[in-house]
């Protein structure tokens, strides 16, 4: 019953925050790599002026700290998932 118990609410939240976080990092990749991409054509440019640069600088960092926090997120619900694992392993075995 225990082992349930750590399953339902400690292992499975944890593997579906993961999940989510997941979900929401992969798109937010493909449009840093997209801003990244933005802000060195514009570093390159022979006509660039420093507000452009600034303007694409501010929209990749925007990007990379929002992968960052969805990184963060999946560590953590792996972390509880983990946590949820080792408490179902160290149950004491029922012998009767």
């Amino acid at each position: 019953m225990r082992s349930l118990v750590l399953f339902v609410f400690v292992v499975l939240p944890g593997v579906a925050f993961s999940s989510i976080s997941v979900y929401y990092l992969f798109p937010e990749w493909t449009t840093l790599d997209a801003a990244h991409k933005n802000y060195q054509q514009v570093a390159k440019s022979p006509s660039a002026k420093v507000g452009d640069l600034f303007i694409s600088q501010a929209a990749e960092n925007r990007h990379r700290i929002n992968c960052f926090a969805e990184g963060v997120g999946v560590l953590l619900g792996v972390a509880i998932a983990a946590i949820g694992i080792h408490g179902i392993c160290t149950l004491p075995n029922k012998t009767s």
